[in-house]
């Protein structure tokens, strides 16, 4: 078993990163983690030594197999999964669409899907879009937007004995909010529904149990927590055996596979394994199996990363300047403000002169910002934070939003 989280040695920890050598603050973890040494590493390996399509019976061919292999096992163990329900694919937004279409198959005109204005639009237009193609009701849960929460009670009003799907975020990557999606899940499995979750901006801060959750489906992204750009969803292997994707004749029939479409990108699939195995070792006091590992490190992370949201988020709402966005109860670091008199593409541009790497827009959370109502001014900018951030870089960041007055 797992001796411990322990605290989290941040020194140790930025060692490992070497897109920290640019002296930036990267505050923009939310739109795509920095890669660790150890996921270069193993991509570059991987790339060195012959790899052939799977299914050979020569060496190079073995290599792929143990590639696909242990990329599933780890994305398993970093979500509580079974690695047989684990689709590999090149991104989470392509996966949804595809297992979109293959739901839809199963459902007739006038069955209805509930879905969120919390959510990144992959979450949301995938759904969108297979309801008018096939004459499905769309009901839509609503968020606070005074708090950015996204109340779970709503749903027992969303529901009817025709809900066939609820989509919903484990975590907003634009404002934060943790939504309760246990307890949306269990209203959902009520009435009868399947329950499709957005974990990628969540992963990267918390320990993601698919069982806990209530999830059906859980999608991920690896690059939000330093993997490469391979995406993944995680469902029971029972539950995919009864979904038939649109694919190539000569494609295999067998559960995963039969999701992932094409030759996939093996060496990539060498970092998605070692991006599991860093999260997995941030914590040094961790021992145990790699899912012990991973719990005891994600605990570290999210006790660091608290202490660090705090006194970034309090310095931001003490700005007269400045408007944050939202205050959830439950919320990864993750923060959206605006700035009086200045727009966000502004903002982000003198943030980059002073130093500082942070998004502006909607970052796809188009239905959420359209409903707070600051897309008709560029949306907002976005700050977020990592394992690899410190005290000292938030205090520059709160330095460098103080001085845009």
């Amino acid at each position: 078993m797992s001796s411990g989280a322990g605290r989290l040695d941040v020194a140790r920890v930025r060692g490992l990163f070497p897109g920290l050598s640019d002296g930036f603050v990267h505050a923009d973890g939310p739109g795509g983690a920095l890669v660790p040494e150890s996921v270069l590493r193993a991509v570059s390996q991987a790339m060195r030594v012959p790899i052939a399509n799977r299914g050979g019976v020569f060496p190079s061919s073995a290599r792929a197999e143990a590639l696909v292999s242990g990329a599933r096992s780890a994305i398993a163990d970093l979500t509580g999964a079974h690695p047989s329900g684990v689709v590999l694919g090149p991104n989470l937004t392509t996966l949804t669409y595809l297992l979109a279409r293959a739901l839809a198959k199963h459902w007739r005109a006038g069955d209805e899907l509930v879905v969120s204005r919390l959510d990144h639009d992959a979450n949301i237009r995938p759904w969108l879009q297979v309801a008018e193609e096939f004459g499905l009701v769309v009901r839509w849960a609503e968020v606070d937007i005074e708090t950015g929460e996204l109340p779970a009670w709503q749903y027992d009003d969303l529901f009817t004995r025709r809900t066939r799907l609820v989509a919903v975020t484990a975590a907003s990557s634009a404002i934060g909010t943790r939504p309760d999606v246990a307890a949306i899940a269990a209203r959902a499995h009520e009435a009868g529904a399947v329950v499709y979750v957005d974990g990628a901006h969540a992963a990267p801060h918390v320990l993601l149990d698919v069982r806990a959750l209530g999830a059906d489906f859980l999608a991920l992204s690896a690059y939000k927590w330093g993997g490469p750009h391979v995406g993944a969803v995680v469902a029971s292997a029972d539950l995919l055996a009864e979904l038939w994707p649109d694919k190539l004749l000569p494609a295999p029939d067998r559960v995963p596979d039969r999701f992932e479409i094409g030759t996939p990108p093996y060496e990539l699939y060498a970092g998605v394994a070692a991006s599991v195995d860093h999260l997995a070792a941030l914590s040094t006091a961790a021992t145990g199996s790699r899912r012990e590992r991973l719990a005891a490190s994600m605990t570290a992370v999210a006790r660091y990363e608290e202490e660090l949201f705090t006194r970034l988020d309090r310095g931001m709402r003490a700005m007269t300047h400045v408007q944050v966005l939202g205050e959830p109860p439950q919320t990864t670091p993750t923060l959206s403000f605006t700035v009086a008199r200045m727009r966000p593409r502004q903002v982000a541009a003198e943030l980059a002169r002073r130093g500082v790497c942070a998004w502006d827009g909607d970052y796809y959370a188009r239905e959420l910002f359209d409903a707070i109502g600051v897309n008709e001014t560029g949306g907002a900018v976005r700050l977020g934070l990592m394992h690899y951030n410190t005290a000292e870089e938030v205090e520059r960041l709160l330095e460098a939003v103080s001085g845009l007055r």
